[in-house]
């Protein structure tokens, strides 16, 4: 066969091929809905996918935070406390002025302790003491409930530092861990001058200092006994409670902390005062 026929015979050839060509691409076409459909639903996946991650993230820096942040708190004096910052974004003022527990007045710290947590040298962060004693009081029969709470100052200082206010089952659960966890961390005094220093006086006064100066227009190292006593007094509610102008009230719980504050020295050896 000559070169022409050779050449003929490709070309009819690939003519020949071009409609099974076409029909493959008919058949393709005929068969792309499964791939369709499958590039959809991964695209869907990778458009929503991350929003697991990203929860699951938050979930454990928020879990690591505490964590982390007691370490550094240790040494750092906190800048603001999760209800400082609660009462900002609601719109309530911050007045918040930190010093060293070697510029407040010995008598604070010896009232909080005197009326918050008498046990507070000797429990590692939850007194379980005083829970059987406020669940004795809840179960007693009389129908009033408990006259007063189990928080240590350990609990309260996790609160504030960390948490959030207002009575929550899920909130006193964390609650408990991260008190055992802060105890751990520092040392006795350094928890009570963290909790001096962010525990709310008055509203939106935050610190002995700050404090010091809004009731009594003198700083905390100035504080004297009674003044001390005072402050202890409106701790549970002091939106309500004023230490500067106290109720009959609020005058007579003062007067039973200072009777504690006289019988309590030997019980507070840790703070070094």
């Amino acid at each position: 066969m000559t070169d022409i026929g050779v050449r003929r015979r490709a070309l009819f050839q690939r003519r020949a091929d071009q409609p099974a060509a076409g029909a493959d691409a008919d058949n393709s076409d005929e068969a792309s809905p499964v791939p369709r459909k499958i590039w959809r639903i991964s695209t869907f996946l990778k458009r929503y996918d991350p929003w697991p991650r990203r929860i699951a993230t938050v979930a454990v820096i928020a879990a690591l935070w505490p964590i982390v942040m007691t370490f550094v708190y240790a040494v750092v004096p906190p800048p603001a406390s999760n209800l400082m910052i609660t009462r900002l974004v609601n719109g309530n003022g911050i007045t918040y002025d930190w010093v060293s527990l070697d510029e407040i007045s010995p008598h604070l710290p010896r009232a909080v302790v005197s009326s918050e947590d008498a046990r507070f040298c000797s429990h590692n962060g939850v007194d379980w003491i005083e829970f059987g004693d406020v669940l004795d009081e809840a179960t007693d029969g009389d129908g009033e409930g408990p006259v007063r709470g189990a928080s240590t100052i350990s609990m309260q200082a996790a609160k504030n530092l960390f948490l959030w206010d207002g009575r929550s089952p899920v909130r006193k659960a964390l609650e408990l861990p991260l008190a055992y966890w802060m105890d751990l961390i520092w040392t006795k005094r350094r928890m009570i001058e963290i909790y001096l220093n962010i525990v709310e006086w008055a509203p939106g006064v935050y610190g002995a200092e700050a404090a010091a100066q809004y009731h009594f227009k003198k700083p905390a190292a100035k504080l004297s006994k009674r003044e001390a006593a005072l402050l202890a007094a409106v701790l549970p509610n002091p939106i309500k409670r004023n230490a500067g102008k106290p109720s009959k009230r609020v005058n007579r719980i003062a007067q039973r902390i200072m009777a504690r504050m006289n019988m309590i020295g030997p019980y507070v050896t840790c703070l070094g005062l």
